[in-house]
């Protein structure tokens, strides 16, 4: 290996002195953690691609609206443990506008970020009936999700969906639905860390699979409408997001803030049941939550249990960061495109140096360019690539960690300014020169 960006001495020491046993398997904080002491003991900034968080100002509409619901007091009062009126209102009205679903305000439920109402789902969902012990994941998919399965002490299944895509995927989700133990299926959508969009025949295949075997769809939309093929932006006016929602009642949607309006500071998002769904009778509930109903379970329940509620004045921010949106006064689309221009030309730089993507296409089609990319590097193991990719001040993660079988990095875009891309060209260069193939 010729020279590197960063000397190898001191990124070996700073890795042994980490307590980073294996860094293929390492979680995204513990990588984060390693690559600020790498940057401090080097004096070098790295392209920092391993955290999904904001590249953006928080939403101007939204700071003000919480300033205000600060000033006016709120702070000192605990929230209504459902979510304050006016947000439920907003967020039937963008299911409606965004998504073309006819969800009541009940149904609506504001939670401390979309992990907490992923975490109260699955926590209620488990309990629901006494035969249902599992949920299944589609993966890959976002590692935190199967890290609240671990803590709270859930079972679940997995399988990388690379190789079942378009009709293929009806059988092999049928070989997990017919053991009688999935009570719930989880995907992202966009996803992380692929990008892959599922088609509307796969939406339509999960969706029959849901009403036949009874299970629960969580559809995680963290990146709600950032599929950049299609322009969802006017509201009540199509083509919508698309959603499991269009081909069953059995789903729980979990809407984030954190990336479509880059609020992720103030904890805020948004779990949605179907009507259907939220007013279904579990008996095997009552011992846990003292009601039936999977509505007033969660919410009385595991909500309340794990938080008490959501922060009051984030609730007033998202209120009116939705409203604005429902009202067409405010088109989110045209703030988070950037990060779909800064993919094709960071996908280009990768591409010319030898890498090659992992996750390249939706069936037939390429892969749109948003949040995030796969890469791999032919002859390298992703743990192998990740190490590597230290000496040349390079993050990103290890796809080994997402539930894919398939070796490589995940790359998110976000905290790439363009002004850094410069400096990757000349690392990457580096990296091939370094690694002919």
């Amino acid at each position: 290996m010729g020279n590197t960006p960063i000397p190898k001495e001191t990124v070996n020491k700073i890795v042994a002195a980490s307590s980073i046993k294996n860094i293929g398997t390492a979680s995204i904080r513990e990588i984060k953690r390693l690559i600020s002491d790498i940057e401090k003991a080097s004096g070098k900034q790295f392209v920092r691609m391993e955290m999904g968080i904001p590249g953006l100002p928080a939403c101007e509409i939204g700071v003000k609206a919480q300033i205000k619901a600060l000033q006016n007091g709120v702070a000192s009062l605990y929230p209504d443990i459902e979510g304050t009126p006016e947000l439920k209102q907003e967020m039937s009205k963008f299911v409606k506008n965004y998504l073309d679903l006819d969800v009541s305000p009940d149904s609506c439920i504001p939670t401390v970020g979309s992990m907490m109402g992923g975490m109260a789902g699955f926590m209620t969902f488990a309990r629901a009936r006494k035969e249902r012990t599992h949920t299944l994941f589609i993966d890959p998919g976002f590692p935190v999700q199967k890290q609240q399965h671990k803590v709270l002490g859930l079972p679940y299944e997995t399988f990388d969906v690379y190789d079942f895509r378009g009709s293929r995927l009806k059988a092999k989700l049928e070989s997990y639905l017919s053991k009688g133990y999935i009570h719930s299926i989880i995907y992202s959508n966009p996803n992380n860390p692929s990008w892959i969009c599922f088609t509307d025949e796969e939406l339509k295949i999960i969706g029959n699979l849901a009403n036949q075997y009874d299970v629960c769809i969580f559809e995680d939309l963290a990146y709600f409408g950032m599929d950049f093929r299609r322009d969802i932006s006017h509201p009540g006016v199509p083509p919508y997001q698309p959603t499991i929602g269009k081909y069953t009642s059995n789903y729980a949607l979990l809407i984030s803030s954190s990336k479509a309006f880059s609020y992720a500071g103030e904890r805020i998002g948004m779990l949605v049941l179907s009507d259907c769904l939220y007013q279904r009778n579990f008996p095997d509930l009552v011992p846990f939550f003292g009601s039936e109903q999977l509505g007033r379970a969660i919410i009385y329940g595991t909500v309340y249990a794990i938080s008490s509620g959501t922060s009051h004045s984030a609730q007033y921010a998202l209120a009116a960061i939705l409203k604005a949106c429902n009202e067409g006064t405010y088109n989110y689309i045209n703030d988070v495109k950037v990060y779909g221009e800064k993919a094709a030309v960071m996908k280009k730089l990768f591409l010319d140096n030898g890498f090659k993507l992992v996750y390249e296409k939706d069936e037939d089609k390429p892969l749109a360019d948003g949040f995030y990319f796969t890469i791999y590097y032919p002859g390298m193991t992703g743990e192998e690539l990740l190490k590597e990719f230290l000496y040349y001040g390079i993050s990103a993660i290890s796809l080994a960690i997402t539930g894919s079988d398939h070796e490589g990095l995940r790359a998110c875009v976000s905290l790439v300014q363009p002004s850094l891309f410069p400096a990757l060209q000349q690392r990457l260069e580096a990296f091939h020169l370094n690694h002919p193939l």
